[in-house]
């Protein structure tokens, strides 16, 4: 069943790894992709492989830790679809050094890309989401693993869901998250019903169905 079909849905770092995948699956739910990256090469493939199976797709070349970048990449998308049904912030960095090690740009990068980036995502496509009577935002986290920035940047994406959640409430936006893997979360915010039940696909596809319409400011465990 196709219940994504004509979705429009912004996937960012859907360049390769889990935002193709993501962007694969819901394409193949009838979904219109929007798949985003800060470089044309991977995403060039992500389409590709989209097209071919019968899907619709188009790229989107941006840097998502800068706000005019942002803001453009938005409007481009609702003049191209004309409007944006679910956002998957899922890009992410991790400079595999340790903290005595690390320097500040790299430190400063990640923040900014696992951070700050969801954080404009989510308020630019909130205010079109809020105009539009709706819309569904995930967040996804990387789990256990990774280094010092990323999972300092973690913790925070953590806590920018929950206060999401709560204010985007009031325009029909629900927000949510899903961990790829273990990690240490307060018991208000598991969704315990699926904790370890699902891959980080199949709980994407599951937070943006209208099956968990129910589900607001929770972040689903996955087993892998």
């Amino acid at each position: 069943m196709e219940q994504f079909t004509d979705k429009v849905v912004l996937i960012t770092g859907a360049g390769r790894g889990t935002g193709r995948a993501l962007a694969e699956a819901f394409a193949a739910q009838g979904a219109i992709i929007a798949a985003n990256d800060i470089t044309p090469i991977n995403l060039d493939e992500t389409i590709a492989r989209i097209t071919q199976a019968g899907g619709h797709a188009k790229d989107y070349v941006t840097d998502i830790s800068k706000k005019m970048p942002v803001q453009a990449m938005l409007n481009e998308i609702t003049d191209d679809w004309g409007r944006l049904d679910i956002l998957i912030n899922n890009a992410h960095v991790d400079p595999k050094k340790a903290l005595l090690d690390l320097d500040e740009w790299d430190w400063r990068r990640a923040v900014d890309v696992n951070l700050t980036g969801p954080f404009l995502m989510a308020q630019s496509a909130g205010r079109m989401m809020k105009a539009a009577g709706g819309g569904i935002i995930v967040n996804i986290l990387s789990g256990g693993e990774g280094h010092a920035a990323l999972k300092s940047s973690r913790m925070g994406l953590i806590g920018l869901t929950v206060e999401l959640a709560d204010e985007f409430s009031a325009y029909n936006i629900r927000v949510n998250a899903v961990s790829k893997g273990s990690v240490d979360l307060p018991s208000e915010v598991k969704e315990p019903a699926r904790e370890l039940a699902m891959d980080i696909i199949q709980a994407t596809r599951y937070l943006c169905s209208p099956e968990a319409a129910h589900i607001n400011g929770k972040i689903i465990i996955t087993n892998h």
